[in-house]
């Protein structure tokens, strides 16, 4: 883990996001009381980070929650793919 100032993470914004690309946890400490991670964020965390996306998924659970559901076989889950 390294903690490094807001100024020194300005001046090498590069090489501290590449070291956490390589999973090294990185604080930026900010004055005294103030300090933030960088963390990397996948293709899913963008997915998911959708309001539209989870507006929908939380319509889904809402109908599951009162019954709404439909059973699919395996055969008809394997056609929806393609497989």
């Amino acid at each position: 883990m390294l903690v490094i100032s807001s100024r020194e993470f300005r001046e090498k914004q590069k090489m501290y996001l590449d070291l956490v690309d390589q999973n090294e946890q990185v604080i930026v400490q900010r004055g005294k009381n103030k300090a933030y991670t960088l963390t990397s964020i996948s293709d899913a965390d963008r997915f998911f980070a959708n309001p539209e996306v989870k507006a929908r998924i939380m319509h889904s659970l809402e109908q599951a929650k009162q019954g709404n559901l439909t059973t699919l076989t395996k055969k008809e889950i394997n056609d929806l793919l393609g497989v």
